[in-house]
């Protein structure tokens, strides 16, 4: 299963995520693009994936909640792919959250819970996807941000409102959670429980044979443990870049071009005002109105806010354009028609009514053609390298599209090409550890891991000015490494095999001489093989806790065996095996006042919360009654991953 994918979804206390993740993955992570390649409404197996309640999940919310999931899962394994998401059940966990997502919203609805405009919109302006240059929410950047990732405001609105009716059902059952005082004194006790006892290691190299293994013995060894000797898929790339310095136009702006753009801009360059204001929007004409005249009798604007429940934003400086642009042109109208210090009359926009004191008004003064020539110069000919480069990249596709060779379009654009050593699909140097790949090429790994070889493909690299054309040279497919090529380490571990085999019976022995009441470390002194002392140890679970997430696994055995036992335990890699002789276990009484319990319940109240909120979950499916599509899920996953039937 995938470890990250089932973190990332694995509580459901993060209901803002866990159960809105369709849209707000979406929005906090770049998307991709597998959603849009193909339509899922006509699928075998119908057009939806499952139905809960009254309401359906269709084929192409969930092949973009899909899309969204593995988005998320590849900011941490970057190698992650559909077909491994899908082979390790990543489609079902997706379709698991959809369910929950919809079950807790439809159940919230029927019980009379709502999650109101005003408060959907709350949540869409701490969205910073949706925000303008300056840092504010902007109607022109929420709609494009719309677009790019192929929702609708509908849908957004409807994920966010699920969202909101799961936190208001759920969470308020889970607040005050507390673990009752006896179940909190005996973890407690636990954490304090003392564990007495000794560890030993019998190496596989103290029983290994010396002389070498014969063909046949090697060859078997080889063939039974192949797998161990398997290489990763190695490409090298070929690659060249080009951009500004590559340019075959002069780009330079001329005094006709800069005079033109400034009589085309002039409104820019005219006199004009910027303001700072405070804004507070609720949801009603009548409520704007109200905190209007309140404030209007010497009321506090953030004070009034408080109280009806809704917070103040600072904005500015900006121009009337660009807040109409936010927000809408009647509330931008009114806003820079009040003076300095009122309260401008309440005015709508999408988000609802905007109640705005003016805090500060800045005139600036009409800027002439001598004072901004420079300026527009630099802009002018940023946007003519932009559109040259355009029309370069767009010249290099057309070649590459028509199977000119790489060599020839570099040799067109006057530039070098570059081959790398063998690489990987991480995008590691093969056998040269810490070895990094050049930062251009970091981007195109995944992708070139896709390419067939001789088939060149072009990539911006940095946005309208650099781009990399490049193309595989070389594939050489995982698979075994010779023997004849790792013949050395192959004997290695032939010796260490046969060694560990023989350290297994030793092992054994000395189990059966300390179940005869020997001491561990006698029963190791009686071994003719000399073996290394015995450590003894005396740990409480404390002290296992302060080694971290990586606990030894010879400890660990020790903390789940019954007092009195001896148990042997493999190490890794054929490396030889750990005794772990328990002796005593000792489990003090904790007084009711000790500060551990308190520490106690905070460690198991988020596991209490998680698996109280599970079962509410669940109930609630069973309620409204969740029927699933295996065939719709089947077809979506094979469309999506380009399995065939």
């Amino acid at each position: 299963m995938i470890t990250l994918f089932r973190k990332f979804f694995g509580s459901k206390l993060g209901l803002g995520i866990t159960l809105g993740f369709l849209v707000l993955i979406a929005f906090a992570f770049a998307s991709s693009d597998v959603a849009n390649q193909a339509t899922f409404g006509g699928v075998s197996g119908g057009d939806r994936v499952a139905i809960v309640g009254d309401e359906k999940i269709g084929n192409a919310d969930f092949s973009r909640a899909v899309s969204n999931a593995i988005d998320q899962v590849r900011q941490e394994d970057p190698t992650i792919t559909l077909p491994i998401f899908a082979a390790q059940g990543g489609f079902e966990e997706v379709l698991e959250q959809m369910i929950d997502r919809a079950a807790v919203g439809a159940y919230a609805r029927e019980y009379g819970l709502r999650a109101g405009e005003n408060l959907v919109n709350s949540e869409i302006l701490q969205f910073p996807a949706f925000n303008g240059p300056d840092g504010n929410f902007s109607q022109d950047a929420f709609q494009a941000a719309l677009r790019q990732r192929g929702l609708n405001e509908a849908t957004l609105r409807r994920d966010l409102g699920d969202s909101l009716l799961a936190r208001q059902l759920v969470v308020p059952g889970l607040s005050g959670l507390r673990m009752p005082q006896k179940f909190a004194i005996r973890y407690a006790s636990l954490l304090r429980e003392r564990r007495t006892g000794a560890v030993g290691f019998v190496p596989s190299a103290s029983f290994a044979p010396e002389g070498d293994p014969t063909e046949e013995q090697l060859s078997a060894h080889y063939e039974e443990n192949r797998s161990d000797y398997i290489r990763p898929e190695r490409r090298v790339l070929r690659y060249a870049t080009f951009g500004v310095d590559n340019l075959d136009t002069d780009v330079t702006p001329t005094q006709e071009e800069i005079a033109a753009r400034y009589e085309r801009d002039r409104a820019q360059y005219a006199a004009s005002e910027e303001r700072t204001f405070t804004q507070l929007i609720v949801p009603t004409q009548d409520a704007a109105n109200s905190i209007r005249e309140r404030v209007g009798n010497g009321a506090s604007l953030a004070a009034v806010a408080r109280e009806a429940g809704f917070s103040t934003t600072q904005i500015g400086p900006i121009r009337q354009e660009a807040y109409g642009n936010q927000t809408s042109g009647a509330v931008a109208a009114a806003v820079f028609d009040a003076p300095r210090g009122r309260i401008a009359e309440p005015a709508r926009s999408s988000l609802g009514w905007h109640v705005v004191r003016v805090d500060n008004i800045n005139t600036i003064a009409e800027r002439p053609l001598a004072s901004v020539s420079a300026e527009i110069s630099q802009q002018l000919l940023q946007e003519k390298r932009a559109i040259a480069l355009a029309d370069l990249s767009a010249r290099v596709e057309e070649q590459v599209d028509s199977g000119v060779a790489l060599s020839q379009v570099a040799q067109d654009l006057e530039v070098e090409i570059t081959s790398t050593a063998p690489i990987t699909a991480e995008g590691q140097i093969y056998g040269v550890p810490g070895a990094q790949l050049p930062p251009q090429l970091v981007g195109a790994v995944s992708t070139a891991f896709q390419m067939q070889e001789g088939e060149p493909q072009l990539a911006e690299i940095v946005r309208g000015t650099t781009f990399m054309i490049f193309e595989v040279s070389e594939i050489t497919a995982s698979a075994a490494a010779p023997l004849d090529e790792i013949r050395d380490q192959v004997v290695l571990n032939w010796r260490l095999s046969e060694g560990a085999a023989l350290a297994r019976e030793a092992a054994d022995r000395v189990i059966t001489r300390v179940k005869g009441d020997a001491a561990l470390a006698a029963a190791f002194r009686d071994e003719e093989t000399a073996l290394p002392p015995v450590d003894n140890l005396s740990l409480n679970r404390e002290d296992l806790l302060a080694q971290g997430q990586r606990i030894p696994p010879a400890l660990a055995l020790m903390f789940s065996m019954a007092e009195g036992t001896t148990k042997r335990l493999e190490a890794p890699n054929s490396l030889g095996w750990f005794v772990v002789d328990l002796q005593d276990i000792d489990t003090p009484e904790v007084s009711g006042n000790d500060p551990i319990i308190e520490g106690a319940r905070e460690q198991l109240r988020g596991a209490m919360s998680d698996e109280l909120a599970n079962q509410m979950t669940r109930a609630i499916r069973d309620e409204l009654g969740v029927e699933t599509n295996p065939a719709a899920l089947d077809a979506v996953r094979r469309q999506m991953t380009g399995e065939t039937q």
